[in-house]
């Protein structure tokens, strides 16, 4: 017989490095607000001086303008929205607070269906990889050596790299969710589970139950001798 919590059973408490998933999640939100917060930098001082990171349409090898007014504040927009997303999960994962988890939470499944649809776009179509290496400019880097590669190669070559990427990114996840569910039986840790012998389960009260420190605070009845 032993006192199981509920927490403890399902899930690995330990992430990459044998730290806790509680720490783990603390430094991937601590990871992610570094970047974007350089991301948000680069994009407003590329607002205050647009020639500095201008590059006109004979340089890109298009007809269209790269980076303009309107695509800088989406996005300095999308900075700001992840620096607050990242703030919230090290919040809440350092506080405790499993709900402030959850928007960080949903922004790695969105980044990983992103992912896994490109990987079957390639998978798909194939050829649309070479299509996309010829729209590149052609004093893009490497360009010409990446061209002279056999197509099935290069194909296999993206997949190989985008399955590393998707491992990654699900382990990721899983810390995430690991310590969500970790906050939320910290949480609700008044509940033991007591397992017996038989396979059975009994959910004991918590210690502050009224009807449980009613019982064993009542003093007894006052003794009288006979």
């Amino acid at each position: 017989m032993k006192m199981v919590a509920p927490w403890t059973r399902f899930y690995s408490n330990s992430c990459c490095l044998c730290c806790h998933v509680r720490t783990g999640t603390i430094l991937l939100g601590v990871w992610y607000l570094v970047i974007n917060a350089v991301v948000l930098l680069v994009l407003l001082s590329a607002l205050a001086d647009p020639d500095q990171y201008h590059f006109s349409s004979s340089e890109l090898g298009g007809d269209f303008e790269f980076m303009d007014d309107a695509n800088m504040c989406i996005a300095i927009a999308i900075s700001l929205l992840m620096i607050l997303i990242c703030a919230m999960a090290t919040y809440g994962a350092y506080k405790q607070r499993a709900a402030w988890i959850i928007p960080f939470f949903c922004y790695q499944i969105f980044d990983f269906a992103l992912n896994t649809l490109v990987a079957v776009t390639v998978l798909v179509y194939p050829n649309s990889i070479q299509e996309y290496i010829r729209q590149l400019p052609p004093n893009f880097p490497y360009r010409d050596d990446i061209m002279s590669v056999n197509p099935t190669c290069l194909v296999l070559i993206i997949l190989l790299f985008i399955s590393i990427i998707l491992t990654f990114k699900g382990y990721l996840i899983s810390c995430v969710w690991n310590c969500y569910r970790y906050i939320n039986g910290r949480n609700s840790s008044d509940v033991l589970v007591y397992v017996t012998s038989n396979d059975t389960t009994v959910l004991l009260p918590p210690c502050d139950d009224p009807a449980v420190n009613g019982a064993a605070k009542e003093p007894p009845p006052p003794y009288v001798s006979a």
